[in-house]
């Protein structure tokens, strides 16, 4: 167990469900790194369900409020904050935000409720299909005003949010996630089973993310089919998602699909990230990508769009990895194929920002005080 500097106290961290999602993975990170250092933490989520329910420490109670959509969990969360009386919460996600909000108001409790932004939220309300999340801003919007505290994970999700809500800027704390421990560094040494990697005599493009609009994989298919031209490579994207039979049928027209691996959702990726070519993020709106940051830990070149936001933060305007316009085949395509010409692995500064203490050591501070 690690030394704090603070009082031990009752923490609790809200959340949808433990489904395989960057949000979700650095939510666990937290509540181990806060666990680790004596504070009684409760991960809380609306569904006790997804690919990291194995991931949750044993020093981590997980509570389960069964219900469908975290929005319609304002009476669970009245019952626990009544109940359990935490020192402090902090939603994860828009809806959990949005419910911790609504039950404290509701029930009187004392906690302190602090809300993290980890997306872009007028580009995800821009991008949604739902109604919902569609109605999403004007919602958080009305009671982002009650929270105590309210952090960001980049600057630029930082600076949306502001323009969106009104809130002043600088009561917005930009805490990066903790992405980067020992056990990622440790993993990303060890070569990957699947074919791709056990021949070695084939580049491997890699991207992860769940699949699905945001993500933007068909510009990177498009891409990748302009690299084939001229190089002999395999493209691997891990994760799963909606778009999976479109994708397919995608590079199965761009004459690619013998060169594309959609291996699901894998986890840890590190392995995968560690033995690549390169690692490409297309997406067309980030909060903060941890892929990116993960990949960049590992030893991996790695080639971006210039998303709203992370990309540029991470990438700091280019010095760290390639960076080209959102949905520009050309310049993604170009990009990539400069990356494999001459492989320039970031420095260990560049990812250093991200490590586990770090962000524990601020989260801290905000939840404990």
């Amino acid at each position: 167990m690690s030394d704090s500097k603070f009082p031990r106290r009752h923490i609790a961290l809200f959340m949808q469900d433990l489904h395989g999602g960057g949000a979700e993975r650095m939510t666990i990170n937290l509540a181990r790194g806060l666990a680790d250092r004596g504070h009684k933490v409760d991960l809380i989520v609306t569904k006790g369900e997804g690919a990291y329910l194995d991931l949750v420490p044993q020093n981590v109670r997980l509570i389960d409020l069964k219900t469908k959509v975290p929005i319609l969990s304002v009476s669970a969360m009245k019952k626990y904050l009544i109940a359990e009386k935490p020192h402090s919460v902090l939603g994860v996600l828009n809806q959990p935000n949005v419910a911790a909000l609504v039950a404290r108001r509701l029930c009187g409790s004392k906690a302190k409720i602090v809300i993290s932004i980890r997306n872009t939220l007028t580009e995800e309300a821009k991008n949604a299909k739902s109604l919902r999340m569609k109605m999403m801003p004007t919602i958080v919007k009305a009671v982002a005003k009650w929270a105590d505290a309210v952090v960001s994970v980049s600057s630029g999700a930082a600076d949306d949010f502001a323009r969106l809500t009104g809130i002043d800027r600088e009561r917005i704390q930009v805490i990066y996630n903790p992405v980067v421990d020992d056990s990622l560094l440790a993993q990303s040494k060890i070569r990957p089973d699947h074919p791709y990697f056990v021949d070695g005599h084939k580049p491997v493009v890699l991207a992860a993310g769940r699949l699905s609009h945001q993500k933007d994989y068909p510009t990177l298919l498009r891409a990748f089919a302009e690299v084939r031209k001229n190089y002999e490579a395999r493209l691997m994207i891990l994760g799963e998602g909606p778009d999976r039979d479109a994708l397919t049928q995608l590079a199965t027209e761009l004459g690619i699909v013998n060169d594309l691996a959609l291996p699901g959702f894998v986890s840890p990726p590190f392995g995968h990230m560690g033995h690549c070519s390169v690692f490409v993020l297309s997406s067309l709106f980030e909060g903060l990508p941890g892929v990116l940051i993960q990949a960049m830990a590992c030893g991996a070149p790695v080639v971006a769009t210039n998303c709203r936001s992370g990309p540029f933060e991470i990438l700091r305007n280019g010095e760290y990895g390639l960076l080209s316009s959102v949905g520009d085949v050309a310049a993604l395509a170009a990009n990539i194929t400069s990356a494999l010409d001459h492989p320039k692995p970031p420095p260990s500064e560049s990812w250093e920002r991200f490590r586990l203490e770090t962000s524990v050591d601020d989260y801290e501070q905000l939840l404990a005080a």
